[in-house]
């Protein structure tokens, strides 16, 4: 069984973890930037100003592109090479290399999904205080309207923010990510709320510049499957999944959608954040019907079991002795693509774009000149089939992104890791299609029908 008619079939990047060109262009410093360069932040002290050096050989990716058959690319846009200073002046020579990569795109038939902030902040925002200032939300939203004016009729899909799970739970909670925070609960609540404002603010910038553009958020976030086909343990998944524990409700749903989708602020128990959550000032609360939906995205990876326990509560299932892991460490659980897009689904109402999903390999050239990367085919196949069966069973998902296009700068990891399904050689450049990328252009071919 194929998936349904018009399913979009794409891949995914992040502008720091490809772009490289940091200092050219333009282009203004970004808080990765800083971070990566700062001692002991970064495996190996590695770095993105070169990453895969998309910015001088984007003409090279489009035709990998091309080459897949993909009918769409998601990729996120620099705010540092648009608005260097994070306001102020707008930088004509970055606007003039977006255009020409969109225009390419467009030519060879492969639809632009946009991402207006995948975590690299402007330093000078950085400087007055980041996401813990809400001046960076109304800088953020004049940011939108510069890119969605200069696109106009080119780009109709944008994402606002990707995964302010991430930016906000590891850049102000954990300090794993930039600008490398450990910040007590109510500050980090202070800045996940200034994302989601911002998020409000910058929708509405886009609809005003641009009345046919559509508008999403591509948050992550914990996944919970049921143990069991049971009733109880799917009302115990389903409500396990949306639960904001203290000190855990960083990495959920509803603290990104609930506000914007239900039009209020979750009960967030314990800690500082409830507290913020209470002195919202009335302004920015009526911002949030601004920042309505026409699409979630969902970034997956994997999820967890949970089970109902006799008083119907739910439990985490503990995971089996030696369970299968990707290169990086995470468990591979094809089941997420199923039950996560049916709760979400169920919980919104909205239709769904899977904006990531992958895994990390240890790949290497081998000595035919190929990649081989079979378990990259194995865990697509079968997170697919789980998708499929999301689909069947009522998720309204329209389109797939696997992540990445490309092998590239994987944050705090450096380049540790290999996600992408082309195969970059990062001191020449060079880009060797794995064998996953194949196998992926038969799938799209087939509108996975070949699954």
């Amino acid at each position: 069984m194929s998936f349904p008619e018009n399913f979009v079939w794409g891949a995914a990047t992040a502008s720091y973890q490809i772009e490289g060109g940091v200092s050219e262009g333009g282009r203004g410093v970004s808080i990765w930037d800083t971070f990566s360069h700062t001692p002991g932040r970064i495996v190996n002290g590695d770095t993105g100003d070169v990453a895969c050096d998309s910015y001088h050989r984007w003409a090279e990716d489009v035709e990998l592109l091309k080459a897949m058959h993909l009918k769409a690319y998601r990729f996120s846009i620099a705010w540092p090479r648009i608005i260097p200073g994070g306001t102020g002046p707008v930088n004509a020579e970055g606007l003039a290399w977006y255009s020409r990569f969109v225009d390419a795109l467009l030519a060879a038939g492969i639809e632009p999904y946009v991402t207006l902030y995948h975590w690299d902040l402007p330093q000078a925002l950085q400087d007055k205080g980041g996401w813990l200032n809400a001046d960076t939300a109304k800088a953020f939203a004049e940011y939108a309207r510069v890119v969605a004016e200069h696109f106009r009729g080119r780009v109709t899909h944008y994402f606002t923010l990707n995964e302010p799970q991430c930016s906000v739970g590891l850049g102000y909670a954990t300090g794993a990510h930039a600008p490398g925070y450990k910040l007590d609960d109510g500050a980090v609540f202070c800045a996940w709320h200034n994302t989601i404002y911002a998020h409000c603010l910058a929708a509405d910038a886009i609809r005003k510049a641009d009345l046919a553009a559509l508008v999403g958020i591509a948050p992550t976030g914990r996944i919970c499957t049921p143990a069991t086909d049971s009733p109880a343990d799917i009302a115990a998944a389903r409500q396990a999944m949306f639960d904001l524990e203290d000190g855990n409700w960083t990495f959920t749903y509803s603290p990104a959608l609930d506000p914007i989708v239900l039009g209020k602020w979750p009960q967030i128990k314990g800690g500082q954040a409830q507290r913020v959550i209470d002195a919202i000032p009335q302004e920015q609360l009526d911002a949030l019907p601004l920042g309505r939906l026409d699409f979630i995205g969902m970034n997956i990876y994997n999820s967890v079991a949970v089970r109902a326990r006799a008083d119907g509560k739910p439990e985490f299932c503990p995971r089996a002795a030696g369970h299968p892991r990707t290169a990086i460490g995470w468990p591979i659980t094809p089941e997420a693509m199923e039950w996560g897009p049916r709760f979400l689904h169920e919980r919104y109402g909205l239709p769904i774009f899977i904006t990531e999903n992958g895994l990390s390999c240890t790949d290497r050239i081998h000595l035919d000149g190929k990649v081989h990367d079979p378990e990259r085919i194995d865990f697509t196949h079968r997170y697919l089939l789980a998708l499929r069966q999301g689909i069947e069973a009522g998720a309204d998902v329209q389109g797939y992104f696997h992540w990445s296009l490309l092998d590239n700068f994987e944050w705090s990891e450096g380049y540790n890791e290999r996600f992408g399904l082309v195969y970059v050689d990062y001191p020449t450049g060079t880009r060797t299609p794995k064998d996953s990328a194949a196998w992926y252009r038969e799938t799209i071919d087939a509108n996975g029908g070949n699954l």
